[in-house]
């Protein structure tokens, strides 16, 4: 599908329904074994991110949600950090827009 063609205001329109129904706090037992299913690969690099985040966030609270275009999304308000990913297609540092989807889903639970 051609860039031009996409239409961004509605994937994240979509995107912020989704976070808000499956928006939810995940344990640190939850996040390794989420972890180990989606990062088996002992060489891949972003096992190591993975694992990195939840050491830095092991005494806070922690936040997963999933797209309806599958993307998972963790997030951490107290330190405003985030990851996402979708299991092997890509995974990368949770943007502004999305760590504010993310704050949205919370304070939309709260």
């Amino acid at each position: 599908m051609p860039f031009d063609k996409i239409d961004i205001e509605s994937i994240t329109e979509e995107r912020r329904k989704s976070i808000a129904k499956s928006i939810h706090t995940i344990s640190g037992e939850e996040l390794k074994k989420l972890g180990n299913e989606v990062f088996h690969d002992l060489d891949d690099p972003w096992r190591e991110t993975f694992f990195q985040f939840i050491a830095e966030h092991s005494d806070a609270t922690v936040h997963h949600a999933i797209t309806s275009d599958g993307v998972n999304m963790l997030y951490c308000r107290d330190t405003d950090k985030g990851i996402w990913f979708v299991p092997g297609v890509g995974k990368g540092i949770l943007s502004p827009a999305g760590r504010q989807m993310m704050r949205e889903g919370i304070e939309g639970r709260s």
